[in-house]
């Protein structure tokens, strides 16, 4: 399996070509896309999930590993069968209505989608309806909601009061530079993150409770 570290090496490196290379070569070996995309795409992106955190890799690396994980996944993901890529969860993600700030909800999404979830991403200046409408849609375990505006945050409340009728199916994470674990408790979402990294931590931790 050592085209597997060669693939987790290159992503790393950010080298997408590469990556798109090996990642044939690693299905011309008979290898199973689900084991090229759990033991190479998302070993690497992890890898670089616990360096963002720890400050050894800044977000220039993230968006080129994550563009080369991509280059990978657009190889495998034509040769799996049905919900092989669902099994981690889905999360439904947006910027909330009023804020048009979305680098850091691209980062979450970009290690969520490292970490095996499948996102799908509302956008920026997302309402309240567009949220619920979301959930009913694609029935997502996940919800993320993210601003960046000390003026936006109260819309925050909003959407996690209109998302009421399914909190039993959901588990709601917030983040964004003015957003706060405190704050977090006080709307009532299920749990804040304060990085990338951490909230892919954050929704595993959500999906196990």
């Amino acid at each position: 399996m050592a085209v597997l570290e060669e693939i987790k090496e290159a992503l790393m490196a950010g080298n997408a070509n590469k990556v798109r290379e090996l990642t044939q070569k690693a299905l011309d070996e008979g290898i199973a896309p689900t084991t090229i995309i759990n033991d190479g795409l998302i070993a690497a992106m992890n890898v670089i999930g616990v360096k963002f955190k720890n400050n050894e890799v800044y977000v220039p690396e993230v968006l080129v590993a994550a563009r080369a994980m991509h280059a990978g996944m657009d190889v495998v993901k034509p040769l799996l069968t049905g919900d092989a890529l669902e099994e981690k969860g889905t999360m439904v993600i947006g910027t909330v209505k009023g804020d048009l700030h979305d680098i850091g909800k691209n980062l979450v999404i970009m290690m969520m989608e490292g970490a095996g979830f499948k996102v799908i991403d509302l956008g920026i200046d997302v309402p309240v309806e567009k949220f619920v409408q979301a959930v009913e849609e694609h029935k997502p375990q996940l919800v993320g909601i993210s601003a960046l505006l000390t003026s936006t945050m109260m819309q925050m409340k909003k959407t996690v009061e209109g998302l009421a009728a399914y909190r039993d199916k959901i588990k709601i994470m917030v983040g964004g530079a003015p957003v706060t674990q405190k704050f977090a408790d006080e709307i009532g979402a299920d749990g804040y993150a304060p990085d990338a990294a951490s909230a892919v931590d954050l929704a595993r931790q959500l999906l196990a409770s």
